[in-house]
């Protein structure tokens, strides 16, 4: 993931963690050492097996989804976002598993038309949509 990473977004600052099942151990990667402890800290409180954690700084969750998707070991991406977020574990004989995400607080009303731009103005920005 390391090189994926680095490769897709050069300046990102990150931390990646990734449970295993055996030996039983959290590994940890990365360009910064308080991001790689973030990410083994939550990777280890998540306490379930192949589970993997990024965390970053100078990017876009957005910007690196592809590449980590193309990983072959990447089964599943339950969320990348910067909003709060609760995962959803259950634990059985076996051990434990990650079986969803609440990603951030419950919409309250139809956006703007101004939010509409905003929006639109910041995709462009990210380079989704042509300027």
């Amino acid at each position: 993931m390391y090189t994926a990473i680095i490769s897709t977004v050069p300046n990102v600052k990150f931390g990646v963690a990734m449970n295993e099942s055996k030996p039983q151990l959290t590994r940890m990667n990365g360009n910064d050492d308080g991001l790689k402890d973030l990410a083994s800290q939550t990777a280890l409180d998540i306490a379930a097996g192949h589970v993997f954690v990024i965390y970053l700084d100078g990017a876009y969750p957005i910007n690196l989804l592809n590449t980590i998707n193309a990983i072959p070991c990447v089964v599943n991406i339950y969320v990348a976002t910067s909003n709060p977020l609760e995962l959803l574990v259950a634990k059985t004989g076996l051990g434990r598993a990650v079986v969803g995400v609440v990603d951030g607080l419950h919409a309250t009303k139809k956006e703007t038309d101004e939010e509409v731009q905003a929006r639109r103005d910041l995709v462009k920005e990210l380079g989704f949509l042509p300027a």
